[in-house]
């Protein structure tokens, strides 16, 4: 498995435990926002901030993405 996808699956359980939901539901979310490709090629990013950080862009990228699907 790549560097990449080690992190995608690490990152992924971490922000469902912070959210208090499980792995499943956050890529069933982000499948459905199609954010899960986006949120797997910010590795470069992400894996070398606090993560923290990483969630709350998430959190921002699930608000937007929500904003324009409304629209």
């Amino acid at each position: 498995m790549s560097r990449e996808a080690d992190f995608f699956i690490y990152l992924i359980e971490r922000y469902a435990r912070s959210k208090k939901t499980t792995a499943q539901c956050v890529l069933k979310e982000w499948d459905s926002l199609g954010l899960t490709e986006l949120i797997f090629k910010m590795y470069e990013l992400y894996h070398v901030e606090r993560l923290q950080n990483a969630f709350d862009d998430i959190d921002a990228l699930i608000v937007e993405s929500k904003n324009n699907n409304k629209a």
